[in-house]
């Protein structure tokens, strides 16, 4: 090969959009690939990886500053051979190398930047490096030249930090002694968790401030548990302060990211089809949580009708620029910046919202918080934030007139230059989506609940037929193209989506295909050490490690997921192994979660409902009703088994002889371990049973 072949950037036809952002950088950027090793072995150079994706805004200000500039380039090309990754297209590979990064006493974050022996063992690393010196942080070229003189001169320094790191690497997977956790040792944890919250402002003390979905759903489980209200309390404030900060689109629906202050208010503008799909679930909680709970008065229509709307205009949102063309999935990502600027999109000034609206503008702007000074650097991001609940309740004309403005702004905005959209299709990212899209569409009138449905069931059928081959999944698809094989996140996600769908439509075909997918996960990426699971399949690319996770990241972590699948599928099958093997993941995943709880958020919620379980066997015929109340008013902790005759429960179920007794009359029983409540023939009276 000759040396003019190697002198390119290769990007080019990768299907990853941050990939392609980089494709024509001065960089001679290779993908991951064996490709690019085997030319650092050649070379007998190290390499560069740099890890990013495409709504992240320091990723951007380093390819700005360092990447596109040709007097860096030409230093990375010399010494490095340099490797270009999309952690959400190979989130195995950034795993490997975050935690490294960890290792080393960094704070991990992106662009993630990690330097590589020849075989692909980590030897230093940070994230962002400015291009020059500055802020206590060395520059760029002087981090290069440096590594690259101590990989040349000082051999035995490289190997004594990768040896290091791989040898961590590699016990962090292993586990250490029995861990046992209890319903009493989970309250305590809560409670914890509870210390740290901001109860006037939701979300941990300080700033930045991020949604942290799955510890919010603990911290509900909590409250089902004690029925201590300070649980419910810290998820409701939290929610309704994400709902009027301007974390949240007042025109066009949907979450950014996280916010930069402790307020809500300023977001970091990129918009992760994980965060709203993590957010739809917890909404319809804290709906009709103070839709019910009497100390919501006077003010339950204004929560209500907030988190309702928040709920309506995100759906909204999802289906007129989250949809990808021609497939019913949904895109990744909404970037943070547009015209090299973040939030230029989103933001206004007073004169453009004077213009605008005319004589609409002033109640607009009182409620809105939009000053002439602005509240963002010279502009107003639109919040609700000083807007007090007594005041924010619009109803009737006053309702319609902020309406319409909104409207005359969106239509405005549409008009400026849009941030790009990462539209590669993640199976897992749109397993939690369609998750939530069916969990809500029971709350909604049939209408609405059925192009919610119809939403989720689109992506479903494209993830299930298009991104998969031979049954088995693929992780990501764009362009016709698909990454394949899957990893575990896409079948836990996947198994996750398939069995809400079936809790809601009843429909066998989503149930069965949960059954094909939990055996293709124990066939290629189960880890009999742990009895958890591997992120990457037995067939996948060699890595210097075999991932296996059991933290949360943004989404929760696959264990987590598939405990709670596990659990399920037990109770919707009859196949009481599943109640084995979640047992199992748990013995052997506890331990590596012991030191750091606070990260494991959806493994305890999992081990929530392990310990509390709750099956709701809905009986006979005509029971829709009886369904359409269950779904809306059940813990978090339940299963909904629907069992028209007895035949469809296991032999030894505590209900079926009840089934049987009731002889084809629609009835349910709320059953918890071995015994089941009394008929309930009522529907209105499903509630009360599932309360006691």
């Amino acid at each position: 090969m000759s040396e003019n072949r190697l002198a390119q950037n290769r990007l080019a036809n990768e299907t990853s959009p941050y990939l392609i952002q980089h494709k024509d950088n001065p960089v001679h950027w290779w993908p991951w690939s064996p490709e690019a090793f085997a030319e650092a072995r050649r070379a007998n150079k190290p390499v560069l990886l740099s890890i990013g994706y495409a709504a992240c805004h320091w990723c951007h200000v380093m390819a700005h500053e360092s990447f596109e500039d040709a007097a860096t380039a030409a230093v990375m090309n010399d010494l490095f051979v340099n490797i270009k990754v999309d952690r959400e297209e190979r989130p195995e590979v950034d795993e490997i190398y975050m935690t490294a990064l960890q290792h080393l006493g960094e704070q991990g974050g992106w662009p993630l930047t990690m330097f590589l022996d020849a075989d692909g063992k980590p030897f230093w690393g940070g994230t962002y490096f400015p291009k020059t010196a500055q802020y206590g942080r060395p520059g760029f070229t002087d981090v290069l030249r440096e590594l690259s003189r101590i990989y040349r001169e000082e051999p035995e320094k490289v190997g004594k930090n990768r040896d290091a790191l791989v040898a961590a690497l590699r016990q962090k997977a292993r586990p250490a002694g029995k861990v046992t956790i209890g319903v009493e040792e989970l309250n305590q944890l809560a409670n914890q968790f509870l210390n740290l919250f901001d109860m006037e402002k939701g979300g941990i003390r300080g700033a930045p401030k991020f949604p942290q979905s799955a510890i919010l759903e603990m911290l509900w489980r909590a409250g089902e548990r004690t029925g201590s209200e300070s649980f419910f309390d810290a998820v409701i404030i939290s929610l309704r302060n994400m709902c009027e900060g301007g974390i949240y689109d007042h025109l066009g629906g949907g979450f950014a990211r996280y916010s930069i202050d402790d307020r809500w208010l300023v977001p970091h503008f990129e918009k992760m089809l994980y965060d709203n799909a993590q957010l739809l679930e917890l909404l319809p909680l804290a709906e009709g949580h103070t839709a019910a709970a009497k100390k919501y008065e006077p003010l339950r229509r204004y929560y209500t009708t907030t988190f309702r709307r928040r709920l309506a205009e995100t759906f909204e949102w999802l289906r007129r620029e989250m949809v990808v063309t021609d497939t019913g999935a949904f895109a990744s990502s909404l970037d943070a910046d547009s015209e090299g600027e973040e939030g230029k999109y989103y933001v206004w000034s007073e004169r453009e919202v004077d213009a605008l609206l005319g004589e609409d503008s002033k109640s607009f702007k009182a409620i809105y918080d939009v000053t002439p000074e602005g509240n963002f650097e010279g502009h107003n991001i639109l919040n609700r934030l000083k807007t007090e609940p007594e005041e924010a309740k619009l109803v009737g004309e006053r309702e319609v007139k902020i309406g319409r403005a909104r409207k005359i702004l969106l239509a405005a905005r549409k008009k400026r230059i849009r941030p790009s959209l990462d539209d590669k299709i993640l199976a897992d990212w749109n397993g939690l989506m369609i998750a939530g899209l069916t969990i809500n569409s029971v709350r909604l009138d049939p209408r609405q609940g059925n192009d919610w449905i119809a939403s989720a069931d689109r992506a479903f059928d494209f993830v299930a037929t298009k991104m998969t081959r031979d049954g088995r999944l693929g992780h990501s698809w764009r362009d016709g193209k698909l990454l394949f094989p899957g990893l575990s996140s896409d079948y836990a996600s996947m198994i996750r989506a398939a069995l809400a769908l079936h809790r809601v439509t009843g429909k066998a075909h989503y149930l069965d295909r949960a059954v094909e997918w939990e055996q293709l996960l124990e066939r290629h990426h189960a880890n009999p050490e742990t009895g958890g699971y591997f992120l990457t399949p037995d067939d996948g690319d060699p890595l210097i490690v075999r991932p296996s996770s059991t933290r949360d990241d943004a989404i929760p972590n696959p264990h987590g997921m598939m405990a709670q699948n596990l659990i399920r599928l037990a109770a919707l099958t009859g196949q009481y192994s599943y109640m084995g093997k979640a047992d199992r993941l748990f013995e052997g995943v506890l331990p590596l979660a012991a030191g750091n709880l606070f990260g494991h958020a959806s493994l305890l919620s999992a081990l929530d409902t392990r310990l509390r379980h709750t099956e709701i066997v809905i009986a006979g015929g005509g029971a829709s009703e009886f369904v359409g109340r269950a779904i809306p008013a059940a813990p978090l902790t339940s299963t909904l088994v629907r069992a028209p005759t007895e035949n469809a429960l296991p032999a030894n179920h505590p209900a079926r002889e009840k089934v049987a007794a009731a002889k084809g009359q629609a009835v349910a029983f709320v059953c918890r371990g071995q015994t089941c409540s009394l008929p309930i023939t009522d529907p209105t009276k499903l509630l009360d049973a599932l309360s006691t």
